[in-house]
């Protein structure tokens, strides 16, 4: 589907309004329980179930386009067009009562995220973008990311467990965590991903190594973060895809450093 930057403008717009109505219930829910039972220790809420279902509503009647979701599936992901959501990215925190949650929402166009929308309802934080415009919080367009050091940077990192195996074992990421440490002791591990990507859009953070493999988690982000002026990559500096099952996101020279310092430790399969 052809689409202009206005006709991305006037999508995020609706969608802007659907993640407002869909922030009420998430407020309203905070410290939910468990509902489904997933993968790992990981779990869903009865309001993830809830937001996934309202907003897949919503924006295929108010935008034609078709959702994947986190909890649902739907479209396929390899569609012309599709919208990824994901209804409460940090469950835990929000299940634990942390204000640390969002609902990310990205827009895909033929494997490109090419609009995103972050909304961290706990704090009043909403993140706008349309890639090749400027990065928007709560509304008024932010500057571009400046070229900035490691060493002056807060670093965001993904929660793990050390002994995890898969394609990113737990050894790696702790590796990968030591050396950072050398270079940078303003590490955070916000147990969001999509918070980490919004903060490196905004300059929060100076970048982000997300170890996640889920397009939900990265989608709206990546938008972002190259919105802004940022630099997503693999963990090995391959161009990010959504087929990807990492993520490196920085602000230019940050993400130069955090690339040399990833493969100096190696490649995570050694682990």
């Amino acid at each position: 589907m052809a689409l202009n930057t206005a006709d991305l403008d006037a999508l995020v717009d609706v969608a802007a309004k659907i993640l407002d109505e869909a922030a009420k219930p998430f407020i309203e829910g905070h410290r939910a329980d468990s509902a489904v039972k997933k993968k790992g220790n990981d779990f869903a809420t009865e309001v993830d179930l809830a937001i996934e279902r309202q907003v897949v509503e919503a924006l295929t009647r108010e935008t034609g386009i078709e959702v994947h979701g986190e909890e649902f599936g739907g479209a396929d992901v390899e569609s012309p067009l599709l919208w990824v959501l994901d209804p409460i990215d940090g469950t835990f925190n929000y299940a634990a009562g942390s204000p640390l949650a969002a609902i990310l929402l990205g827009l895909v166009r033929d494997g490109e995220p090419v609009a995103g929308l972050t909304w961290v309802p706990f704090t009043g934080e909403r993140f706008t973008a349309v890639v090749g415009k400027p990065l928007r919080s709560n509304g008024i367009e932010q500057p571009p990311l400046q070229p900035a050091r490691l060493a002056d940077s807060v670093v965001g990192v993904s929660t793990f467990n050390v002994d995890s195996r898969g394609k990113v074992p737990g050894r790696y990421r702790l590796a990968v965590i030591e050396n950072l440490s050398r270079k940078c002791s303003r590490m955070r591990m916000h147990g969001a991903t999509g918070i980490d990507f919004a903060y490196t859009a905004a300059g929060i953070l100076g970048g982000t190594i997300s170890f996640g493999a889920h397009l939900w988690d990265h989608a709206a982000g990546v938008a972002l973060v190259r919105a802004a002026g940022g630099i997503v990559t693999n963990l090995d500096g391959s161009d990010w895809t959504i087929e990807s099952r990492s993520a490196l996101a920085g602000a230019p020279g940050v993400h130069a450093e955090l690339l040399e310092l990833l493969q100096s430790v190696g490649a995570p399969e050694d682990f």
